[in-house]
């Protein structure tokens, strides 16, 4: 999929958002369509289906979190990022918990947009299943063998360790939640310190530094994201 073929519709009230994204994009070669509000944005994605959704939280008619909701419950199958302030870190939580697929703060950089753009849509194309082995950089994790490799070198894990990580490996470039990690790991939303403390481990392993990761980098206020590393 070229540039040229992918429809993104950007959901925002501002004028002048819908316009800088417009002009940024479209000078990469996206297609742009652009909403003002919740109903404007669902009449436009059941007419032309895009390929991914740039969704405003803060709409005049409907809140952004109720549009996404109902996206989601109708099983549309484009991605969905979410634009929203940099203050915002419980409406963030709550997009990634009703599953959007990633977010960007404004004011943002459009080459850091495109970059969540292209990994979002990444997603979408890849196959289901697990590719057996994940590479970044330096780290190699096999998904079958459950051997994680850091510069040629094997590194043992616990059990915990290893499932934050496959997680994070499955969903590379994207951010997860500390509740969505809790959950899976832990089967429960226990207490996020265990999170830390478990992270903070694995970092120990994996990083050449890690008091500042290349891998596994902070969302803060919100989860964790593994870094997709050439």
């Amino acid at each position: 999929m070229t540039n040229a073929t992918v429809k993104i519709l950007v959901v925002d009230d501002e004028a002048p958002i819908r316009k800088l994204l417009d002009v940024g994009l479209s000078s990469q070669g996206f297609v742009i369509h652009g909403a003002h509000n919740a109903h404007a944005a669902i009449e436009l994605a059941a007419a032309d289906v895009p390929d991914l959704a740039l969704l405003d939280l803060g709409l005049p008619d409907m809140g952004g979190h109720e549009l996404l909701a109902q996206w989601r419950a109708e099983n549309v199958p484009f991605p969905i990022l979410i634009l929203s302030s940099r203050t915002d870190e419980a409406g963030i939580v709550k997009a990634l918990e009703l599953g959007a697929d990633d977010y960007v703060t404004k004011p943002f950089g459009m080459n850091e947009l495109v970059a969540r753009i292209r990994v979002a849509l990444r997603h979408r194309l890849q196959t289901q299943g697990e590719n057996p082995t994940f590479q970044a950089g330096d780290l190699v994790v096999d998904l079958v063998r459950r051997i994680v490799k850091v510069r040629g070198q094997e590194v043992k894990m616990t059990p915990k360790e290893y499932d934050i990580l496959r997680l994070l490996v499955q969903h590379s470039g994207r951010v997860l939640t500390h509740r969505f990690l809790l959950d899976k790991v832990w089967g429960e939303t226990t207490d996020v310190q265990y999170l830390r403390v478990y992270v903070r481990q694995l970092r120990q392993k994996i990083e050449e530094s890690p008091d500042q990761p290349r891998y596994i980098l902070t969302e803060t206020g919100v989860g964790y994201r593994l870094a997709e590393i050439a």
